[in-house]
């Protein structure tokens, strides 16, 4: 019986650590996105042609907003592997 309740530890214990390792890998990556969609967005607005220059103000001011969305979520995302890993 205690080697049933050893196994039932390891296999909570791995969970824990593939769920963290997943969720820092998504945090780390909404982080590097979100770092991205700044210079992106900075991009699409200077890139925009002079006839259409509207559009592309607009296009760049649309992903800028994407950013702090991004940053939550990868905040968010560490906090909770961070709450997995030191079981709180």
């Amino acid at each position: 019986m205690e080697n049933i309740k050893n196994v039932a530890d390891l296999q909570q214990k791995a969970c824990r650590l593939y769920n963290y390792s997943n969720l820092k890998v998504l945090g780390e990556l909404c982080l590097i996105a979100g770092i991205i969609s700044i210079f992106t967005s900075i991009a699409v607005w200077f890139a925009s042609s002079r006839e259409d220059r509207a559009h592309g103000e607009r296009f760049g001011i649309f992903v800028g907003l994407w950013v702090p969305s991004l940053f939550i979520l990868s905040h968010r995302l560490s906090r909770k592997a961070d709450a997995l890993c030191c079981g709180k």
